[in-house]
């Protein structure tokens, strides 16, 4: 089974999408990580390459079609990134987006990155800005679209504990045979 999780920086989706893969016991591909590893190789901060990837769309689009490749050819992955949903959307089983208010994910993102939350709320809402249009412009993906996703969950109402449990009860009871699950009512949308 191929399961997708996407969501904004500080949405909990690096660790929800982990523990999902350490729980199933799947192989977890993180697209942040290997975005961050180009940057770093490059020498550049996050802040720096994401503005390069504004001038130069072959970072993301090499970044997008491995992803595409991974869901292509790989069985029991968790596939992690903002855009994995739509770049797996043929071949994912369970697509899910996690979220949290944009005050909450810059907390967690100042504590993670040692900064000052203002300027992690400030650098989110750019960063956020920046993708956003990149997406529209190479994919005509809108990012705010969520009617793509089996499952929508505010990570601010749950630990990541919890969080893990309601993302494996729902893997669980995902049947890829059928194309049907069964948490609780099969064919619903759920938003927690």
């Amino acid at each position: 089974m191929l399961l997708t999780v996407s969501g904004p920086p500080g949405s909990g989706k690096s660790t929800a999408a982990a523990a999902l893969a350490t729980a199933l016991d799947y192989e977890h591909v993180s697209g942040g990580d290997v975005f961050r590893e180009l940057a770093e190789e490059r020498g550049m901060s996050l802040g720096e390459f994401n503005a390069l990837a504004e001038e130069d769309d072959t970072i993301d689009r090499d970044l997008d079609r491995r992803l595409r490749e991974i869901s292509e050819t790989r069985d029991e992955v968790v596939l992690e990134s903002r855009l994995s949903g739509w770049m797996a959307a043929e071949h994912a089983d369970l697509r899910i987006w996690l979220d949290a208010p944009l005050d909450v994910r810059a907390e967690r993102i100042a504590a993670r990155e040692e900064k000052p939350v203002e300027q992690a709320r400030e650098e989110t809402v750019t960063r956020a800005e920046s993708e956003a249009l990149r997406y529209r412009e190479y994919y005509g993906i809108e990012i705010d679209d969520l009617s793509i996703y089996d499952a929508v969950l505010n990570t601010a109402r749950w630990g990541p504990a919890e969080t893990t449990e309601l993302l494996v009860a729902l893997a669980e009871s995902y049947d890829p045979q059928t194309d049907e699950g069964t948490f609780p009512v099969s064919g619903v949308r759920y938003e927690f």
